[in-house]
């Protein structure tokens, strides 16, 4: 009982954010240009900048473990190749992109870094993580939706240089690479300074999450759903079922062990569909895969944080 409410007491606030998103936004007091404002300010400010304050006040040259950064690169190349395996399944072609973004990438910045301050009251491993992840979570999105989608041959020059321009200038990135620097170069860091980054930076979670719940159609989530259980049984527990033990394994625990557990095992993130859709697809089955695991979420992490607690893991 005492390890299940440890993990309803980490799972449960961070989801409860997006039902109170998802609230204002049905009783009108978040409208849709402010949703994605929010989005936008999440994004480009608050969130680099939470990243950047945690690592400029440690010694990154002590926490930078490359054991760690080239597990989550590695669990992610497999974790696509294993979507784009079982994509091969589905009837129609032109739902296989959106299948395989939806089953592998996670909203491993928002979601995520709430998920371990929740627990640990920073974002831990967390800029590791990210590190390790979410660059090749954008490269790939681009290349899959590119080459599957409709009435399209391949990447063209135009578009490889636009993704890659998007990645060096991803605001995400950009915030831990400066933290990285800060610590790094051991810059001073004034208390007024300090004190403004950790309020700016102390934004980015529950707006993040708020924003988030806010964001579903939830009328376009209905259709589709379908490839949608696949894609989203991968997400939530099949690829945490290949991945966890070998972390294990490898002696990854506690805060690290986390940091996988969110890159593998959180909702696909909402990005995909906007994504999907400005890259020529229709959508609805990633809105229906955000749906599902948004709501399925909350359960599964809570039974992954039970079991990795239980075994005396973390």
């Amino acid at each position: 009982m005492e390890n299940l409410m440890f993990s309803l007491n980490a799972t449960m606030p961070v989801f409860l954010l997006m039902v109170l998103g998802m609230v204002f936004r049905r009783t009108g007091i978040l409208r849709e240009n402010m949703i994605d404002g929010l989005n936008q300010f999440v994004f480009k400010v608050a969130l680099p900048v939470l990243l950047f304050g945690d690592l400029a006040k440690q010694d990154f040259a002590s926490a930078w473990d490359g054991k760690f950064v080239a597990f989550c690169f590695s669990a992610t190349i497999l974790s696509i190749l294993i979507a784009t395996l079982l994509s091969l399944t589905l009837k129609d072609k032109s739902l296989r992109g959106e299948f395989i973004q939806g089953a592998y990438r996670s909203s491993a910045a928002i979601l995520g870094i709430a998920f371990i301050t929740n627990i640990y009251g920073n974002s831990g491993m967390a800029p590791l993580m990210i590190i390790g992840s979410v660059p090749l979570y954008n490269i790939m999105a681009v290349v899959v939706l590119s080459f599957t989608k409709p009435g399209q041959d391949g990447m063209s020059p135009a578009l490889v240089k636009k993704t890659l321009k998007g990645i060096v200038t991803n605001p995400i990135i950009l915030g831990i690479v400066f933290g990285a620097l800060w610590s790094v170069l051991h810059l001073p860091t004034p208390a007024i300074f300090t004190k403004t980054v950790s309020n700016l930076g102390g934004m980015a979670t529950p707006l993040g999450l708020m924003a988030m719940g806010a964001a579903f159609n939830w009328k376009e989530a209905k259709n589709g759903m379908g490839p949608a259980f696949l894609a989203s049984f991968m997400k939530l527990f099949g690829l945490c079922t290949i991945f966890l033990p070998l972390a294990v394994l490898l002696g990854f625990r506690e805060a690290k062990l986390i940091a996988i557990l969110v890159m593998l095992g959180s909702s696909t993130t909402v990005s995909c569909y906007v994504m999907a859709r400005n890259m020529g697809h229709a959508g609805v089955l990633t809105s229906s895969i955000v749906a599902l695991t948004t709501c399925a979420s909350a359960f599964s992490l809570t039974f992954w944080l039970y079991v990795t607690r239980t075994l005396g893991l973390i």
